[in-house]
């Protein structure tokens, strides 16, 4: 059978912040529609790790190509379009509390270029269905639960329809029951085609939902073998 093609490949790159080196000499390959969990205890990197794929940390050493774009090489004006194909899930939400779910979307979209509003409208409705939120799109963050918050972030992350998406301890704030639908709704959004970066310390969910597993610990990237 052959392999789906390269979407992720970091050679030997080292990732640093100011003066502090984070990852050093790490690899890491990711394949179309491939999952794979990012393991670690709190401050090992794993976070660092995404927050250089999307640009806010430099990598500094290294071959690292993410879709068609040289990270080590990105120009500040291509960062935008990098990021449009990228979804990101944060373990704090960061919706916007003064409006409705529905406005939370459609500030994305016309963010991001979308002009018409029959389409915004009919992309929302997508993603909320597929998130399985079709009926919130009213309601305020503050009115959700924090599962039903976390399901609103992963919907935003799909709006766009990304290769990948960038889940960095998404059940972190949540309760194990929760934790498990959102991993589970990550890994069924996996199987329609997006590939999945996800950070956890929470080996539990990584045993009940099996998928690759990198592990991050003391500056290096390593490949766990189940």
């Amino acid at each position: 059978m052959e392999k789906e093609p390269l979407l992720l490949q970091l050679e030997h790159i080292d990732i640093q912040r100011d003066e502090n080196v984070i990852l050093r000499n790490a690899s890491l390959t990711l394949r179309d529609g491939e999952f794979v969990y990012v393991i670690g205890k709190v401050g090992s990197g794993k976070s660092s790790l995404l927050k250089s794929l999307y640009c806010e940390i430099p990598i500094i050493h290294g071959k690292a190509r993410l879709m068609e774009y040289n990270l080590r090489r990105m120009k500040y004006k291509e960062i935008p379009f990098l990021r449009r194909k990228l979804g990101i899930v944060f373990q704090d939400f960061q919706l916007l509390t003064d409006r409705t779910v529905n406005s939370n979307l459609e500030f994305v979209l016309k963010a991001t270029g979308w002009t018409r509003k029959d389409e915004i409208d009919t992309r929302i409705n997508d993603v909320l269905n597929q998130v399985g939120m079709p009926n919130k799109g009213y309601k305020r963050p503050h009115e959700l639960s924090g599962g039903e918050q976390q399901r609103i972030v992963i919907a935003r992350a799909l709006l766009n329809d990304p290769k990948l998406i960038l889940a960095d301890e998404p059940t972190g704030n949540l309760d194990p029951e929760t934790s498990s639908q959102i991993v589970q709704l990550l890994h069924d959004i996996c199987r329609r085609g997006t590939a999945v970066i996800m950070t956890t310390h929470n080996y539990n969910m990584v045993h009940n939902f099996p998928a690759r597993i990198v592990k991050c610990e003391n500056g290096v990237l390593s490949d766990v073998e189940e």
